[in-house]
């Protein structure tokens, strides 16, 4: 476990040397080929219920055409917000990520930036929004079928460092998205069914930031694969799920 944590310490440190040397106008025209891609997808048109990451503001693709493209075509979009919690065994504050409901083009060209520059929601705003989990605000354990509102996520646009043609994925090592994915698949199972009814999962990936082989993203059992990789050089890889 050691060694691939180091292994992963490794390759983020590279990865962000690699960022930090692509120009912005690459990127720019990078978001426009994925966001097009995204968009032919079968699965993202049938999709109602979409959860999309928010881009930081440079050396990462953007999601703000495909936040609008959801939006304008009446799909319900979710973005991160990421809050603390006190653990019921350690008692000791640990961070989260809820999805939260974004309304309108116009609530997303207000949000404030956080100190990483991603467009954010507040603390106030988080408190009236609606859950993917169902119900309104924070909710750490929101037991499935508790409510009568429309609840869950058809497919998650995900971020991250580097990914491979294998569909791993380095995240940041906040462990945001792993954490939720797996507390997605324990709310599932409250509801009584033996389906690991996940939401899709598709990953954003710069050119820059898709591996070669024989290298391979280093992972654990507690990493979640992606079900497509959309690159900036035009490729959209499928895994059989």
């Amino acid at each position: 476990m050691a060694g691939i944590q180091t292994a992963k310490k490794d390759l983020r440190k590279r990865m962000r040397e690699v960022l930090q040397r692509i120009p912005a106008d690459s990127i720019v025209t990078q978001s426009k080929t994925v966001a097009n891609k995204l968009f032919a997808l079968p699965d993202y048109q049938r999709a109602k219920r979409i959860g999309v990451y928010l881009s930081m503001p440079s050396g990462e693709l953007s999601t703000t055409a495909i936040v609008e493209d959801a939006l304008k075509n009446h799909k319900q979009v979710f973005v991160p917000y990421i809050h603390s919690i006190e653990t019921t065994t350690t008692h000791q504050k640990t961070s989260v990520m809820d999805m939260l409901a974004l309304d309108s083009m116009e609530e997303f060209m207000a949000l404030e930036p956080d100190r990483w520059g991603i467009p954010s929601l507040t603390q106030a705003q988080a408190q009236s929004k609606k859950n993917c989990f169902g119900g309104t605000g924070i909710s750490a354990a929101v037991n499935k079928g508790t409510t009568s509102d429309p609840s869950g996520l058809d497919l998650i646009v995900m971020p991250g460092m580097a990914f491979d043609p294998s569909f791993r994925r380095l995240g940041h090592g906040k462990g945001y998205y792993d954490s939720f994915l797996t507390r997605y698949l324990r709310w599932e199972a409250e509801g009584g069914t033996d389906t690991r009814n996940i939401p899709l999962l598709v990953a954003l990936s710069l050119e820059e930031q898709t591996l070669s082989p024989p290298e391979e993203i280093p992972v654990t059992n507690h990493d979640w694969p992606v079900d497509i990789l959309v690159v900036g050089d035009d490729r959209c890889l499928v895994r059989q799920r």
